[in-house]
């Protein structure tokens, strides 16, 4: 991994999970999907993360062939935008599939210039976990790697601490998105972190419990020995939208002192996000909305032409457009409708 991505991995980024921009016949947006990559930049995104959930794993389909299309042009992107301001940004790719498959797409991220690889385990819950600690093994062979804790409801499953540990002491490990939505879950992953005696960034995928996984630093006696993981960043599907408030929020939680008192706003704004989150999401419906909550959000905001995904069963849940309206008019001040005027219009 390049030295400057390292150290921005380790620090602590804001790295949104992008979403896949479509034509309305579902063919690929590629003007979309640039102007959407340099609206992130634009916001002040650390990095971001294609190939993901919020990609939609279907681009892998040999039927509908975007994988390799849409991180070459994330990548473009990126390379063009760390040229042009001087400013380091990572570039993220998702990988899944059996080790075979993890590896192969590894190969080609590191090839097309990704930084790290973050490392799906969704779709293989009938693989035992001594084999997906290998497959982690296997993977960091060919690229630096952020483990990853999917929730179940999304196609993820529950594990065992000690597979967090074993996963968190393999070199080539270089972080951990816990997206568990579990806060047990998410304490398992940081006393793994911190038994392994590795330096491993934990990042929240929790969109439940953005602010206050932020706000959290875990402390364990370890040999004796107090030993802190903190929540230096997140990997997070709730910003790939209202994306510019969201990078003021994540600059001013990091901005605070280490030991100064958390203000209770900043519990209330927790509540107020996670409300949102609600809505983006579909969490009333199991989250099968959550991809198409997000298309549109950034239909509304002129980002996207359209809720259009991959599968057209696929789509907005009933009620979903209702709780999304709610949210905008409950917390408008969490919206970023105005800084996206002023950059569509500048990016024209």
């Amino acid at each position: 991994m390049r030295k400057e991505a390292y150290e921005l991995l380790h620090r602590g980024a804001f790295i949104p999970a992008m979403p896949l921009v479509l034509h309305e016949d579902r063919s690929f947006d590629e003007r979309g999907q640039r102007r959407l990559i340099r609206y992130y930049l634009a916001c002040g995104a650390d990095g971001i993360a294609a190939g993901v959930h919020s990609t939609q794993f279907a681009i892998r389909d040999p039927k509908v062939g975007l994988f390799e299309p849409v991180l070459r042009c994330v990548q473009e992107e990126i390379a063009a935008y760390r040229a042009r301001a001087g400013r380091e940004v990572l570039a993220i790719a998702g990988v899944c599939g059996k080790t075979e498959q993890a590896i192969r797409e590894a190969e080609q991220a590191v090839s097309w210039g990704y930084d790290a690889v973050l490392l799906s385990p969704g779709g293989l819950n009938a693989e035992s976990e001594t084999y997906l600690v290998d497959r982690h093994r296997q993977v960091a062979k060919a690229a630096p790697v952020i483990g990853f804790y999917l929730q179940p409801a999304v196609g993820g499953r529950l594990f065992s601490f000690d597979y967090w540990r074993k996963v968190c002491e393999i070199d080539g490990v270089e972080a951990v998105k816990c997206a568990a939505f579990n806060r047990y879950c998410s304490v398992d992953v940081a006393r793994a972190i911190a038994e392994s005696g590795r330096d491993i960034a934990l990042y929240t995928g929790n969109d439940d419990n953005i602010i206050a996984d932020l706000l959290t630093v875990y402390r364990f006696t370890i040999n004796g020995k107090d030993v802190c993981v903190p929540t230096v960043g997140g990997l997070l599907g709730h910003w790939g939208a209202w994306t510019h408030k969201a990078v003021e929020i994540f600059r001013e939680i990091r901005a605070l002192p280490e030991d100064a008192p958390v203000p209770r706003s900043m519990l209330t704004l927790a509540a107020q996000v996670t409300d949102v989150n609600g809505a983006f999401f579909d969490a009333k419906n199991q989250f099968r909305g959550c991809i198409a909550g997000m298309h549109e959000v950034l239909r509304r905001q002129g980002l996207m032409g359209g809720v259009w995904l991959l599968d057209e069963k696929e789509g907005l849940s009933p009620g979903q457009k209702e709780e999304i309206d709610r949210v905008y008019r409950q917390y408008p001040d969490l919206n970023d409708d105005a800084f996206v005027a002023d950059f569509l219009q500048g990016d024209a």
